[in-house]
């Protein structure tokens, strides 16, 4: 959301199985560290992070949620007032995909194109392990309207591309739908709406018309 003319306020979710690396990636773009041995997240956990993108001012609450089955009914309190989301799997992992996809059908039945979607394969540094090919993923991401990206948070491979291309989907689409939002209202202004008998009738109403 916007909060003045080149400043805007965005909180992305990460989803996807435990292990696919969803706390490592926040903690390479945020902090620039990596640890092989961190504990997994219990339920969620957030950092902020300030960006300038094409003279705006941004700043990203980025939520890192648990994998575990057992937390999955806690996602719609994270994603639910999300402006992006970052479903993560590992390449090694066809499970973890499978799991995106049941993410993204979630996510595109509670908020149809309100949310920005990136599929991330991550770990792509262990490539002669891989599971899920890259023209499967990225023949998915398409048909669902989604980005497709490869990282590797161990290496620092297209970690910071992606959380650049999921922001700047988030600017472009907020100011899509502040230029939108004005003649919305005109449209709206425009009908009103009469009671006749419990029947709701919907009449447009001329700028001259007579009182």
């Amino acid at each position: 959301m916007a909060t003045n003319n080149n400043s805007y306020n965005f909180k992305v979710v990460l989803l996807g199985e435990g292990c696919v690396g969803k706390t490592s990636l926040v903690l390479r773009y945020v902090e620039d560290s990596f640890n092989s041995k961190h504990l997994s997240t219990i339920q969620a956990s957030f950092l902020n992070k300030k960006i300038n993108l094409d003279g705006n001012r941004l700043n990203l609450s980025i939520w890192d949620t648990a994998g575990q089955e057992r937390f999955h009914a806690l996602g719609p309190i994270y994603y639910r007032s999300s402006n992006g989301a970052i479903l993560v799997y590992d390449i090694t992992d066809m499970d973890s995909f499978q799991k995106v996809k049941s993410w993204v059908k979630e996510l595109r039945k509670m908020l149809g194109t309100e949310i920005s979607l990136a599929i991330v394969g991550n770990k792509s540094d262990l490539e002669k392990d891989r599971h899920v090919s890259l023209e499967e993923a990225e023949r998915y991401a398409e048909k669902v309207k989604a980005m497709h990206f490869q990282t590797s948070a161990k290496l620092n491979k297209g970690v910071e591309e992606m959380f650049l291309a999921v922001a700047q989907k988030m600017l472009d689409e907020s100011k899509e739908k502040a230029v939108q939002a004005p003649q919305l209202t005109r449209n709206n202004s425009q009908r009103t709406v009469t009671v006749v008998d419990d029947d709701v009738v919907v009449t447009n109403k001329s700028c001259c018309a007579s009182g």
